[in-house]
């Protein structure tokens, strides 16, 4: 017999009853949906009780919808959206807020954490999803609980603890395109007081994008990864985990289509003799050069957790991190005009966070702690020009550019301190009133140098002084960035009965400013044309979360309305008398976001279960005078600015359903057979900054599909399934890029990949 692990918002996966329970479900002849524990206000809670929308993912659920990249969670979570390039052009955005995937020197507007710890580049999260316990994702200003500020939303990912009884297991997968995955976990006791637990990875694909230059598969390549940890438990009073991790990838992610292109970039290429490939659905390019992406992390973490005289409990969490990311990306045509140009990043950062909560069960609880964050972050931007560069970029043989080598170092070091508390006032059995107060103070120090160009032809008069204008030695000074923020939440709950929680929250969120880490707008505007000021968000929330038809029906809906101020975006431009796009950073006026979110779960019957969650989010620009062109406006009037006001965010899709069903046969012969289906849709989005009619991403809908049978065998059990990703083999975009003359590039969604999966539980 099974029962059906409820993922709240998200999905559900079958696992196994204990013989007790076995007996007791049978006898009583009920079937229910089990509760969902999860720690967003840093307390174990059952999910339904917690006044705030979230929605959580089971790892069961994940390792059954074959969902293992960052970049696929999207097909599963409401009002979230991940633009994905590569590790380093990659963010998260929820409910429309925080579409900002390559700015070296700006956080992200949703933040991510793993086991506790907060990621400062998005990057550090694209790896295997691996041995994961369960998902998060909290949607709307977070900061009076957690580490560091975020505007849109918090995705909270923990790992499966060490357990001191034996636990292992075997997957391998393998499908279409090359596809192979093994994964394997173990973990145990070690003595009477200390358990591990190891986990690794390594998964390979051949990639789905033709280069048609030399018939190579492009948009694939090779990860693997490994952590380690230690659970030491004394006494029920005490307990340290200590965590390890290492990530790898050698790939050729980051290869990108030409998705929409005005005349310009046509006739620049013809002028080259290059023959780019025009439809996107293809899945074809046309380069000559390198497409690699290589990345190195790792990180290691120590959390300490003790209780205290009185029902207190005092938490710690240390950790730190390292990131490296080295590209080398083609400029998209088969000639030889930029043969390499790309950013090279190496992060180190350094947390310490301290909580202290109280008992619970009176009438006031509360949490209060204190945060410490240091980032220290370089890069390295650099571009190989070849010998058709000057007619590409120019459309004339100047000599500028040809065959020279650009080289430009940026870092900024960020300093971020905060206190933090929050309380809930039991006024009566059914009333909670919870106040959360924030206060945090960073600093960030950052400097850009631009080095002068080695080769290229010998100039001189004004073509040198154009060369120098483009390319030439610019060091901008000690640039410096001080911000006091604070943050807060006021939040009203009411159990109607003990099936239904009503909720009102009002909250305040903001994040630090940041600097734009390329010598871009510096020359001609003045350094501090680098820096951006903070985000600011105001949020309010009402909704509702009701558990009904004893426990086999749970529906959670509410509604929101976000206002953010200094919205930071970053886009491309050409500024005046420059034939390259530089990169700008800027608070790109307001923007407010509304809408509706849904979640469904039921169960159908005995081993049927259902789910559905979606949202409406309706995100425009309030304000964004002076915004940058589309390039149909930009390759005309390079001068030219336009007016945003009223226009749709990018990466904002309106519309958001992703529905999920499981069927289990219930036999009595040890065979479990099993069937999973999945549809998920959403509707178009702006591709680019600029809202160009030439990258805008058309809405789509994704099927994934599985079949399988669950059988005991030996100690263990064995799972066997067949399973299709994308089964109408739909072609669809994950993001969108500005590029040289006007061009916009795109990311390509994986096309239909079929594959089979074993797994062994013992």
């Amino acid at each position: 017999m099974l029962t059906l692990t409820l993922a709240l918002g998200g999905l559900v996966s079958a696992e196994p009853l204990l013989a007790d329970e076995q007996a007791k479900t049978a006898a009583e002849g009920e079937v229910a949906l089990e509760k969902v524990t999860v720690t967003a206000r840093r307390r174990e809670e059952d999910a339904q009780d917690v006044p705030t929308p979230i929605t959580t993912l089971s790892g069961a659920t994940l390792e059954q919808q074959k969902i293992y990249k960052v970049q696929d969670l999207q097909q599963v979570l409401p009002s979230v959206n991940v633009a994905f390039i590569h590790p380093r052009q990659s963010s998260i955005a929820v409910r429309g807020i925080g579409n900002n995937p390559a700015s070296d020197g700006l956080e992200g507007s949703a933040g991510v954490y793993l086991d506790n710890v907060y990621l400062g580049r998005p990057g550090m999260a694209v790896f295997d999803l691996l041995d994961i316990e369960q998902l998060e994702l909290l949607r709307g200003p977070q900061g009076t609980l957690f580490g560091k500020n975020t505007t849109a939303g918090v995705l909270n990912i923990s790992t499966r603890k060490p357990t001191f009884t034996n636990e292992r297991s075997l997957e391998v997968s393998g499908g279409e395109d090359g596809y192979f995955q093994g994964k394997g976990t173990v973990s145990g006791g070690l003595t009477d007081t200390l358990a591990g637990r190891l986990s690794a990875y390594r998964s390979r694909d051949d990639g789905y994008i033709k280069n048609t230059f030399n018939g190579d598969e492009l948009n694939g390549g090779e990860r693997e990864g490994a952590r380690g940890q230690l659970l030491f438990e004394p006494n029920e009073d005490f307990n340290l985990r200590l965590i390890g991790d290492y990530n790898e990838e050698n790939s050729s992610m980051g290869t990108m289509v030409v998705y929409g292109a005005p005349d310009r970039y046509w006739q620049r290429a013809a002028l080259v003799g290059a023959s780019p490939h025009r439809d996107p659905d293809d899945k074809k390019v046309n380069i000559n050069s390198r497409q690699n992406v290589s990345v190195h992390q790792n990180g290691t973490s120590a959390e300490a957790n003790w209780k205290l005289n009185g029902g207190f409990t005092l938490t710690s969490i240390s950790a730190y991190r390292y990131w490296h990311f080295t590209p080398a990306n083609d400029e998209t045509l088969d000639v030889s005009a930029l043969n390499n140009t790309g950013v090279e990043v190496h992060d180190r950062q350094f947390s310490q966070e301290i909580r202290l909560a109280s008992p619970t069960g009176g009438a006031f609880d509360y949490v209060l702690g204190a945060y410490f964050f240091n980032q220290n972050l370089g890069n390295r931007t650099f571009t190989d020009y070849g010998p058709k560069a000057d007619l590409f970029l120019t459309g004339a043989n100047t000599g500028i550019f040809n065959n020279t080598y650009s080289k430009a170092n940026g870092k900024v070091e960020t300093d971020s301190f905060a206190l933090f508390s929050q309380g809930t006032w039991h006024l009566t059995d059914k009333l909670d009133f919870t106040v959360g107060v924030r206060g945090t103070y960073e600093e960030k120090e950052a400097k850009v140098e631009r080095f002068d160009p080695v080769g290229g032809a010998a100039l001189s008069g004004g073509l040198l002084a154009a060369r120098r204008a483009q390319l030439g030695a610019y060091d901008t000074g000690d640039l410096s960035l001080h911000n006091a923020a604070p943050s807060g939440l006021l939040s009203l709950s009411y159990k109607f009965t003990d099936q239904v929680l009503g909720y009102a929250s009002l909250s305040h969120g903001e994040k630090s400013g940041g600097v734009n880490l390329a010598v871009a707008s510096a020359p001609t505007l003045g350094a501090d044309s680098l820096l951006v000021g903070p985000e600011r968000a105001n949020d309010a929330e009402l909704g509702f979360k009701s558990t009904l038809l004893n426990n086999r029906l749970q529906l959670n809906a509410n509604v929101f309305w976000t206002g953010i101020h200094g919205y930071q975006a970053t886009t491309l431009a050409t500024p005046a008398g420059s034939a390259l796009p530089v990169s700008l950073l800027a608070n790109a006026g307001s923007v407010r976001s509304r809408g509706l979110e849904f979640e469904a779960t039921a169960l159908v019957a005995r081993g049927l279960t259902l789910n559905f969650n979606g949202s409406y989010n309706d995100v425009k620009y309030l304000s964004f005078k002076n915004a940058p062109c589309p390039s149909e406006v930009s390759t005309v009037t390079p001068s030219a600015t336009c007016d945003l006001t009223g226009e749709d965010v990018v990466g904002a899709s309106k519309w958001i359903g992703n529905l999920y069903g499981e069927y289990a046969w219930q036999l009595n012969n040890g065979i479990k057979p099993y069937i999973d289906a999945g549809y998920s849709y959403r509707s178009a989005a702006e591709g680019t900054l600029d809202n160009s009619d030439l990258a805008k991403i058309d809405g789509y809908g994704l099927v994934n599909l599985a079949a399988g049978v669950r059988t005991d065998v030996g100690q263990g059990q064995l799972d066997a399934s067949v399973w299709v990703k994308n089964a109408t083999d739909t072609d669809y975009y994950l993001s969108a890029f500005a590029y040289i003359n006007g061009a916009y590039t795109a990311s390509v969604g994986q096309p239909r990949t079929a594959g089979v999966s074993l797994r062994y539980d013992f």
